[in-house]
């Protein structure tokens, strides 16, 4: 098959970052708050089999603008469609790579590469002030929004209150719920791809088991129902975790199923911190043959704590779009979009199916 490239776009990418408790590792070249950069390049690669009529395909793109955890450093695609192009989500700027395959194309296949650098972050949230960063009225307002699933009203609010009674500070009431989270939701292996993130429904069953999508999900949306800004950051584990734990790594000779959804929330007197429940209770659950039932083990407490204000740097992020519109699209908004997405004229694929769509991911670390 004859592959021609596309034309190139550079992208621009986003959000906020600095380095203490996480673990270390060696890296390249460090900013001024001392958190070193790692630059990494990732290629995914999507075919889908046995088309019938026009073909379409969707795929999350870097950050659309830098961040201080996040650089782009550009982009570029292969592919033998008769479109391909990245465009910007209207409500939440997420950049997403389009390509589009006329009817009788038997073969359809685009190929994308990015290249962006990442860091480590972490907020002492001893210290307020000292990473604070301003946000537009706008975007905080976006982010104290229902969606579909991130819910603020019902059940949620009432849970929220509960949960930050006689908290005063934003800072405490994040730290309540962020403990409520640890203490009583629960990672289950058997939820399909990262879950839904029907935080309601989840509530209203009392069924809080889940993975990052569902259990980050109502961290957002306890924050949010408590009137504090907060997202979903949808994106892919890249390499090992300087943890050293499995479950927090991602394996770059094959990242299919790497996707990982953390979460971020806006306080006064630090800007956005870092955080991510479900990462603790994935350590809980999965990193050894025991069911961890308490953060006081020696596995569990050192991620607990690095994670509340903190990310390791060995992941990708993608967007923090909620209820997406995909261009040109024929099937139902999605909740979010942290896995490729395909249409033929008959349907929406199944991300999750290998047959009908085809999709690989690798990354490399790019050295000094």
């Amino acid at each position: 098959m004859e592959r021609r490239e596309f034309l190139r776009n550079g992208a621009a990418v986003t959000v906020a970052a600095a380095v203490g408790a996480l673990p270390r590792v060696v890296r390249a070249s460090t900013g001024s708050d001392g958190a070193k950069w790692r630059t990494f390049e990732v290629v995914t690669r999507v075919e889908v089999a046995n088309p019938t009529g026009p073909t379409r395909v969707w795929l999350p793109m870097a950050l659309a603008v830098d961040t201080d955890y996040q650089k782009s450093l550009g982009h570029s695609w292969t592919g033998n469609g008769a479109v391909a192009r990245v465009y910007r989500d209207d409500k939440y700027g997420a950049a997403v790579f389009y390509a589009e395959w006329p009817a009788g194309e038997s073969a359809p296949v685009a190929e994308v590469t990015s290249r962006f650098a990442a860091r480590d972050r972490l907020v002492d949230v001893t210290k307020p002030g000292m990473n604070a960063s301003p946000e537009d009225r706008a975007t905080l307002q976006r982010y104290r929004e229902s969606s579909k699933l991130v819910r603020t009203d019902g059940i949620v609010k009432k849970t929220s209150q509960q949960i930050t009674k006689g908290a005063d500070k934003d800072v405490d009431k994040a730290r309540a719920i962020y403990e409520w989270i640890v203490e009583n939701t629960f990672r289950d292996p058997k939820v399909r791809g990262c879950g839904v993130g029907d935080i309601r429904a989840m509530l209203e069953t009392g069924n809080l088991g889940g993975k990052c999508a569902d259990l980050n999900a109502i961290f957002v949306g306890l924050c949010r129902a408590a009137g504090l800004p907060a997202r979903d950051v949808y994106g892919l584990r890249l390499v090992p975790s300087a943890f050293g734990y499995k479950e927090l790594s991602g394996n770059p000779a094959s990242l299919k199923g790497a996707q990982h959804c953390r979460a971020e929330v806006f306080l006064k007197g630090y800007g956005w911190v870092a955080m991510d429940p479900a990462d603790v209770a994935k350590v809980m659950r999965l990193e050894t043959t025991e069911w961890i039932k308490t953060t006081d083990n020696p596995v569990v407490a050192p991620v607990n704590k690095a994670l509340f204000g903190g990310w390791e740097g060995n992941w990708l992020a993608w967007n923090t779009a909620h209820d997406v519109a995909l261009l040109n699209s024929k099937g139902p908004k999605l909740g979010f979009l942290m896995y490729p997405a395909a249409e033929t004229a008959e349907e929406r694929l199944d991300s999750y199916s290998p047959d009908a769509f085809k999709y690989q991911i690798t990354a490399r670390e790019i050295k000094a």
